[in-house]
């Protein structure tokens, strides 16, 4: 048979080739396949070693857990600025409305004339044009001044 010399970049001869020649060739792919096999098998199963700049391993899961714990005290610490921030007084007495109209809904819709929240709720509201109220605010400074 015709032989030409010569190599394609698979590593196998270009041109007119016996049939023994390509079961040798054939024959030595295969060994080199099964030989960097088992370098394939172990790279599949190993973890990426990550290094910084001067070449030492980097723990991750350590600095993702020292990432994780400064973002939970910054967002902290911006919850309670921004709660500053809104004012305490003010935050208070949302919770207190809400707490009342929580407490509003709970009660039945009709109110009878011995419903004792709705009559003190009553008393203690303010009209303009009471005679009463100028004498119930005196009245009220001078026991919150015998208090003190």
């Amino acid at each position: 048979m015709f032989v030409l010399q010569g190599s394609m970049m698979s590593g196998v001869r270009a041109g007119l080739v016996s049939a023994d020649v390509l079961r040798r060739e054939q024959q030595e792919l295969r060994k080199q396949e099964r030989s960097s096999k088992h370098l394939e098998e172990e790279s599949r199963h190993t973890e990426t070693i990550f290094r910084d700049k001067s070449g030492r391993k980097r723990d991750l899961v350590r600095e993702r857990l020292e990432q994780k714990q400064k973002d939970e005290a910054r967002s902290e610490r911006e919850e309670q600025y921004a709660q500053w921030g809104r004012g305490l007084a003010q935050g208070r007495q949302q919770q207190q409305n809400v707490e009342d109209a929580i407490k509003e809904m709970q009660k039945p819709l009709a109110r009878y004339i011995d419903d004792e929240d709705l009559d003190r709720m009553l008393r203690e509201q303010e009209r303009e044009g009471d005679p009463m109220a100028e004498f119930i605010q005196k009245r009220k400074a001078k026991e919150n001044q015998e208090k003190k």
